[in-house]
């Protein structure tokens, strides 16, 4: 019998998007499908893990090896915690505002956790990565074949798609000599105008497919408070659904993808002009002064 494959997946997005949120919720729909999961959260906040430990902060691999005096001297426990449904939880956190590489926590942590067996018997192991920024540290997971498959978290605001865009870059970079693939993006919504024909539009020229879209919903704030995920809080609500729905996708996805095909900010550009999200700016009027422009109207 064919030992079963471990699913080594992703969630990257903008700095507050929602990411951590929508990975949280949808690995514990994941769980409750009864697959074991590890969480690696590569984000700085060290966030990642809060509503499956209901804890404000995991303490993370740096700190806790800046205590011991290196990452030598931790053991596999000191790091990681066991949260809802058996999920094991792990923060690489990152340097003080304004010092070093938040990106050297991610390298560190993913280093010491292969060492000490971490990944023994998970399923499923889930990167938590800021991507606002795919700078060398944050791309390790892409870089050193890590995570197999990306799902980008975005939503239809400009920048969410423009850091997309910037991911799908990353993504690229490495998918030929790495084996990387893009799983789709998720959307999570954010009412803005014509928010799912954008995540659509974005997702055929990116190559992928827009894998859910996740609708808004107080219930996800309110089971934040309580520090829970929301199929923790709220198992019957429509939005718990939701989630199931997302999970049951990225599973029966199997590790499959594709290679991203990003585009130019011009083109983001039309493709919001497209959907009359933007307007065309008029050559007439670049560069003249308001005076200038407010003479030519009294003329008209």
């Amino acid at each position: 019998m064919s030992e079963k494959k471990l699913r080594q997946i992703a969630f990257y997005g903008k700095g507050g998007i929602g990411k951590s949120t929508t990975s949280q919720n949808t690995l514990a729909a994941l769980a409750d499908l009864g697959q074991k999961i590890l969480i690696v959260g590569c984000d700085p906040k060290a966030d990642s893990t809060r509503l499956i430990l209901h804890a404000k902060a995991q303490d993370t691999i740096l700190s806790l090896a800046a205590e011991a005096g290196s990452v030598e001297d931790l053991e596999l426990e000191d790091v990681m915690k066991i949260g809802y449904k058996d999920i094991r939880c792990v923060e690489s956190g990152g340097p003080e505002p304004g010092v070093g590489c938040a990106g050297r926590g991610v390298i560190t942590s993913i280093n010491f956790l292969e060492e000490e067996g971490a990944y023994d018997g998970a399923d499923y192991v889930s990167y938590d990565v800021l991507g606002d920024v795919v700078c060398g540290g944050f791309a390790m997971p892409i870089r050193e074949n890590k995570a197999q498959e990306i799902y980008i978290v975005m939503s239809g605001e400009m920048m969410a798609m423009y850091a997309a865009n910037n991911i799908a870059k990353g993504i690229l970079k490495y998918a030929n000599s790495g084996g990387v693939r893009l799983g789709g993006l998720v959307c999570n919504e954010r009412q803005t105008d014509k928010e799912l024909e954008l995540a659509e539009s974005l997702a055929k020229k990116l190559n992928t497919t827009l894998i859910h879209f996740v609708p808004r919903d107080n219930v996800v704030q309110h089971a934040e408070l309580r520090r829970m995920t929301v199929l923790e809080y709220a198992p019957d609500s429509k939005q718990a659904d939701e989630y199931r729905q997302l999970a049951t996708k990225i599973h029966a996805n199997g590790g499959k993808g594709t290679i991203p095909t990003p585009i130019t900010m011009d083109e983001l550009e039309e493709m919001l002009m497209e959907h009359g999200i933007m307007k065309k700016v008029d050559e007439s009027i670049v560069g003249k002064t308001a005076a200038e422009l407010a003479a030519e109207a009294a003329a008209a």
